[in-house]
């Protein structure tokens, strides 16, 4: 089956609903879709005490305010579980679950989508796929050699899976300190960073990130100089559950190791820690291969955007993958502003619906 529409979403996250929120404004036929069963995107798949790093008020997609959690000043993953799927409801947003994208293709005038459900043509595409689904795991010595359990971030749900056994957790970022600080309790805990750990001040949260985050944007625009960004504030923020485990001396990090050997870890000068598991909190990489039929990767990974649209292919916006598709634009707050500019060069190039 074959179906036609101006504008096709790929991804029914946090970006995809914002890029439908914006392209419903304007007026455009599209579609919406996503390869998850269940609203929620990829907040569903988080771990359990993940919460945000801004209140809600400050966590919002376009046109709707997320509702506070009662109890909470940081809402947790479930509470923008439930956000997103009443955005999505609230807006009537046209979302075809689940729908797996297989490639896009060009086709003449138009672009073609392949799923596993059918066909779409479409003036314009929009990818929203995020990175959640593409886990990156750094090459280290050894890693065949190490008999315990590894698992990244993505597959990381909570200490009770650990409880009296000897974890390292790898990463200082956000996530790695979270994670660090869930299991420093009931386990024996090592963190292992790359560099010392740089907590941001207490009192900065995703507020602040996403005004230094704007403000590099713009700097760079204009050809000032580079401000830094939210590197120049520090790479973790101190949300209560980290701040508690820092202040009570749970969270001393040790320098990146060289290999794995059977039973853990080992540094250059020979020290091994053991370890059950190790937890790779260690980033993700862009969710881009069913863009690969259109042969836009470039260096890094990335496709070269201009804004949110792919320099080479005019019809084809990304939305929602970092700094590169718009300031912030991974974040709730931040994918708003790219979105609004994407539909809105999309309706200047497939004009109104009819």
């Amino acid at each position: 089956m074959t179906n036609t529409v101006q504008v096709v979403v790929i991804g029914g996250g946090q970006s995809g609903l914002a890029a439908g929120y914006h392209l419903r404004r304007l007026g455009l036929d599209f579609v919406i879709l996503d390869a998850q069963s269940t609203p929620g995107g990829a907040w569903q798949h988080t771990w359990d005490s993940l919460h945000l790093f801004s209140p809600a008020a400050y966590s919002s997609l376009p046109g709707r305010l997320m509702p506070a959690q009662t109890g909470e000043t940081y809402p947790d993953a479930q509470h923008v579980v439930e956000y997103l799927a009443d955005y999505e409801k609230r807006y009537g947003l046209p979302v075809e679950r689940p729908v797996r994208v297989l490639g896009v293709h060009r086709d003449g005038e138009l672009l073609r989508v392949e799923t596993d459900s059918g066909t779409w043509l479409a003036r314009s595409v929009i990818s929203a796929t995020g990175t959640w689904w593409r886990p990156f795991l750094p090459a280290v010595p050894g890693s065949s050699d190490f008999d315990g359990r590894r698992l990244h971030t993505a597959q990381y749900r909570g200490p009770r899976d650990f409880a009296g056994q000897r974890v390292i957790v790898v990463g200082g970022g956000n996530s790695g300190a979270q994670i660090a600080a869930d299991l420093a309790y009931d386990t024996e805990l090592t963190w292992v960073t790359q560099r010392p750990p740089r907590f941001l001040a207490d009192d900065i949260d995703g507020r602040a990130l996403f005004d230094a985050a704007t403000a590099r944007r713009r700097a760079l625009d204009a050809s000032r100089t580079d401000t830094g960004g939210v590197a120049s504030l520090g790479d973790i923020v101190a949300v209560p559950p980290v701040r508690e485990a820092r202040d009570r001396g749970l969270l001393t990090a040790s320098p990146m190791f060289t290999r794995l050997v059977p039973g853990g870890v080992e540094w250059t000068d020979g020290t091994r820690a053991e370890a059950d598991a190790i937890i790779w909190c260690t980033g993700f990489r862009p969710a881009l291969s069913h863009l690969a039929p259109l042969q836009l990767r470039g260096r890094r990974g990335h496709i070269a955007t201009a804004g949110t649209r792919a320099m080479e292919e005019p019809r084809l916006h990304l939305l929602g993958y970092g700094d590169w598709t718009g300031p912030a634009s991974a974040t709730l707050i931040g994918v708003g502003r790219p979105a609004r500019e994407a539909a809105r060069d999309i309706a200047a190039l497939v004009g109104p619906f009819l």
